[in-house]
């Protein structure tokens, strides 16, 4: 006979199986599932890897060498040293320079925008996975739950029945449970990704402020 602490036990003893066992259990839904899971874990390793290279790569005090040249009037020193650096502030810095006949502003935000969009390549996918999963999760849990009703409803055989209820809630509880761990494991890089974004608008901007400075200084000590 089912009692009331006997389904929820049955139905956790549920997740001690292996995870094709698993995978099989959680229904239909597993496969947009999986997808969702694969999509996401290979976008927060690439995005991983790339903030860490990109951290390695900062040299913030080539940057501040290439603004003391400005200030001293040597733009063409700057874009040479600045060519020795792989930092991406330095690299701003030198197409801005290397354009500045023709507009030190409109360049400056030209190579800030080309820069930024590096960083935030792979934001979208990763926030559309961490909100997709456990509204997958979630539908899972659903249709679980109908197959259970479903079955129950055209079942006179009381074993049957439970064997079909302990089925829908596997299946219900698997959904949910891969849903939610995807939206957790996602979450975590997404928000490292923005804080990062946010960490290089704000480089971008404290460099493009010291630019306008010393080149606005430069232009009044000549007159």
């Amino acid at each position: 006979m089912i009692t009331a602490t006997s389904m929820p036990i049955a139905a956790f003893k549920l997740m001690g199986l292996g995870p094709m066992e698993l995978f099989i259990h959680g229904g239909p839904i597993m496969w947009p599932i999986l997808i969702t899971s694969f999509v996401c874990f290979t976008v927060a390793i690439e995005r991983a890897i790339f903030i860490i290279r990109e951290m390695i790569s900062r040299q913030p005090e080539v940057v501040e060498k290439m603004l003391e040249r400005v200030e001293q009037g040597d733009p063409e020193g700057a874009i040479a040293l600045g060519k020795k650096s792989s930092d991406f502030v330095a690299r701003i810095l030198i197409y801005a320079l290397t354009h500045r006949e023709q507009s030190l502003s409109t360049a400056f935000v030209r190579a800030s925008s080309q820069e930024l969009k590096r960083y935030q390549a792979g934001g979208a996918v990763l926030d559309t996975t961490v909100t997709a999963a456990p509204y997958l999760g979630l539908l899972g849990t659903v249709t679980g739950m109908m197959r259970v009703f479903g079955e129950l409803g055209g079942s006179t055989d009381i074993a049957s029945a439970s064997n079909s209820l302990m089925g829908g809630i596997g299946e219900a509880l698997i959904a949910t449970m891969c849903g939610l761990a995807i939206a957790i494991f996602g979450l975590i890089p997404f928000n490292i990704l923005n804080a990062q974004t946010e960490q290089a608008k704000h480089d971008i901007g404290d460099a493009s402020n010291a630019l306008t400075l010393l080149t606005n200084k430069g232009k009044e000590a000549h007159v």
